[in-house]
Formats: C-alpha cells, sequence, structure tokens
C-alpha cells in the first residue's frame, strides 16, 4: 500500500503540471485534444466534448496534445499517408496536391485536397487514415498552436511548470502554518522502529535533559548525533511528572546518529508560513541549480532520479509520517518545475525559449530546426534519464 501511495503522489505532481497547461490552453482559445496521465498504450479512455481523456500504461510522465504544434508541412504527408497509398493507390494524387498545397502554404488548397482524400477514402477508411486528416486539419485551423501570439504560447507552456511551483511553495506554507515552525522541546512524532519507540517515547513529552544536561530545542539535535552512538538517558516531562528514558543506542539514520523522532514546531501564522515558504523554495531551488550546474563539472550525478527512485523516496517517506510525505512531495513538485524549465526541447523550457525568438523575430522557426535541435534535447534529456536509473539501480543495491 505505501508503494502505491507513493506512485499515486508522484502521478498527482503530473497530473497538477499537466492540468496547467490544459486550463490555460483551453483559457486562451487553443482548444486541447488529449489529456493524458502517463503515456500510451491507454489503460482507461474517455472522450468528453472532442477532448480524449486517458490513463496510460507507461507512468513515466503525462501529456496534453494542443492542435498545430507546427505548420502542416509536406513530409507530414508521407508520414501519416505513406502505408495508406500503398493499400489505396486511387489516393496518390490527392495526397500529391496536398503536398504541393503544404509545401507552397496555400491553405486553402491544402483543406481541398483534405477534402479529396476523405472523399475518395470512402466509408471505411484504411487504419490511421482519419488520424492522420485530423492531425493536418489541426495544424491548419485558427485554433493551432503556431498560429497564435508568442505570450500565448509562452502563457500555456509555462503553466505547467507554474502550477507545479505554486503548488509547492502552497503545500510548504500549509506545513509550516500546521506546525512547521520554530522547534520547541516537546516531542511531536515518533518514528516506529527507531530507538526512541523502543525505549518508550512518546508523542507530547517535554525533552528536559540529555544525561543529565538540561537542553533548548537545538541542543537535543547537536547532543544525540554528538554521542556517535553512545547510549543516552532522557529525561522528559509527562503528565506532569518527570520521566527518565534510556539507556538508549541512537541509530545511524541518513547518515547521522538519531533516535527517531520529530519535535514539535510552534504555530506560524498565515503570512508567516508564506513567507517561510517563498524563503524556503528559493533556497532549494539555489542548491537545485548548483546540482544541474555540476553536472557539466561530473559533480551533480548523484542527486539525479529518474521516476523509480522518486517513487522510492515518497515511499520512505511515507513509512516516517504524513508530514514527512508531503514534505517531500512538495520537493519534488519543485524540482519537476525547474528541470521542466531546462532550455532544452521537448522540455517546456525549450519550446518557451523558441517563442521567444520567434517573437522577437516577428516569424516562425522553420520545422526542420526545431526537429534538429530536439534530437540534440531529447539526446540529453535521455542521458539524464540514464544517470537517474543508473543512481537508483545502485541505491537499491545498496551500492
Amino acid at each position: 500500500m505505501s508503494v502505491v501511495i507513493a506512485i499515486l503522489g508522484l502521478a498527482f505532481l503530473i497530473l497538477v503540471h499537466e492540468a496547467g497547461h490544459f486550463f490555460t490552453a483551453v483559457a486562451v482559445g487553443m482548444r486541447p485534444r488529449r489529456f493524458y496521465i502517463g503515456f500510451p498504450p491507454a489503460l482507461f479512455k474517455t472522450t468528453r466534448k472532442g477532448i480524449e481523456y486517458g490513463i496510460g500504461a507507461i507512468p513515466l510522465g503525462g501529456y496534453v496534445k494542443i492542435p498545430g504544434m507546427h505548420r502542416p508541412a509536406e513530409s507530414d504527408a508521407d508520414v501519416h499517408f505513406g502505408r495508406v497509398l500503398r493499400q489505396r493507390p486511387e489516393l496518390v494524387g490527392p495526397t500529391q496536391r496536398l503536398k504541393r498545397a503544404l509545401a507552397q502554404e496555400d491553405e486553402a488548397a491544402a483543406q481541398t485536397a483534405l477534402d479529396e482524400l476523405e472523399r475518395l477514402a470512402g466509408e471505411h477508411p484504411p487504419e490511421g487514415f482519419e488520424r492522420g486528416i485530423q492531425e493536418i486539419r489541426d495544424g491548419l485551423s485558427p485554433q493551432a498552436y503556431w498560429r497564435q501570439r508568442s505570450w500565448r504560447r509562452i502563457a500555456v507552456i509555462l503553466a505547467g511548470p507554474a502550477t507545479n511551483l505554486v503548488f509547492a511553495i502552497g503545500l510548504f506554507a500549509a506545513l509550516f502554518f500546521v506546525g512547521g515552525g520554530k522547534a520547541t522541546t516537546t516531542i511531536d512524532q515518533v518514528l516506529p522502529g527507531k530507538p526512541a519507540a523502543a525505549v518508550g517515547l512518546r508523542p507530547g513529552d517535554q525533552v528536559l535533559t540529555i544525561n543529565d544536561v538540561p537542553v533548548d530545542p537545538s541542543d537535543i539535535p547537536t547532543q544525540i548525533s554528538g554521542s556517535k552512538g553512545a547510549p543516552l538517558r532522557v529525561s522528559v516531562e509527562r503528565d506532569g511528572r518527570i520521566v527518565t528514558l534510556g539507556p538508549v543506542r541512537p541509530q545511524k539514520i541518513d547518515g547521522a546518529y538519531r533516535l527517531g523522532f520529530v519535535l514539535r514546531g510552534e504555530k506560524l501564522d498565515l503570512g508567516t508560513s508564506i513567507w517561510q515558504s517563498v524563503k524556503l523554495t528559493g533556497s532549494v531551488t539555489k542548491e537545485i541549480g548548483k546540482s544541474l550546474a555540476g553536472l557539466v563539472h561530473g559533480t551533480g550525478r548523484k542527486d539525479i532520479s529518474s521516476p523509480v527512485g522518486i517513487s522510492q523516496t515518497l515511499n520512505t517517506a511515507q513509512k516516517q509520517g504524513a508530514e514527512t510525505y508531503f514534505w517531500v512531495l512538495g520537493l519534488i513538485s519543485l524540482s519537476l518545475a525547474l528541470l521542466n524549465l531546462l532550455p532544452l526541447l521537448p522540455l517546456d523550457g525549450g519550446h518557451i525559449a523558441f517563442s521567444i525568438v520567434e517573437g522577437l523575430r516577428g516569424r516562425a522557426v522553420g520545422r526542420e530546426v526545431y526537429e534538429r535541435v530536439s534530437v540534440i534535447g531529447i539526446a540529453l534529456v535521455l542521458f539524464l534519464f540514464f544517470i537517474g536509473v543508473s543512481n537508483d539501480i545502485n541505491r537499491l543495491g545498496g551500492s
């Protein structure tokens, strides 16, 4: 069940991202054709008001299909109808007319050729034929992405990462507001299976001394980690009386000696919670930027994870309690936002960069330029994915 919860958490972040693209596209007049979580083949799909909603079998992401990402080109006719022409040679003539019209950017002639193709195909067109017709018609429609003003295209693409960013800030603010302020000496959570639970420490206990030394909130983690695993006695106030627990040996957890409990935070007001959330987001963004920059020098490789590692991290966090799970979920949402803003096609940042260039030029960049740059971007994204998978395999193997 914990693995399922981890996967659902990652799927929810993808849903948040794609919903940003989807609703912004609708708002600016680009009617999406598909909204998928995961990639095909589809495990489930349904069509409502001309939009296909689905859940894909490959849980590595998701996508919103917006009509006409590029102006239809002559090569599109070969891609969509190449196999069809071998089965139906009578369609060769109108297909050639379509290709000439697309090459000359004669949209009226292209629409006429598409009408002729549909008429000759009849009521039982070959497999894939109708999809090809629809793809080219979408590219020629007034709603096509490539036709829109630069600000509209940027708004639609930026909405995905921006929604992940806003979600992360909102989640951090909620966690700060609930109890993530300045630490107190009161125990908030005791992690199951850890030394604190074994020795009988309980939520609500107020830590007074460690090895007979009075402690304040900042002293508690320092005293425990500084023990290097040596036995400790912990005195707490419980229900108005003093209880001494231990001796108990701290356990090495995530590289430091700990007993396995979480201190309660002082309650913050809403404004302070939001400000602390923004500050935390800025600090984490800076560290993620350093990790990405470190890849150039080979120092940030171990910080990269694939969806397998992300799910494993969420799974581990869920076992440590709901609050830890939501902190990690927020951090992953922020990471997804920043990664997608890298200026590489097919990432969102690449599309934003091209929209800015096209806005400055006053005309679209050639289709062939998109394709060449995409090859480089896809290679780099696959390289990052390979590093992440390699790191995750090493972690799972304990190396």
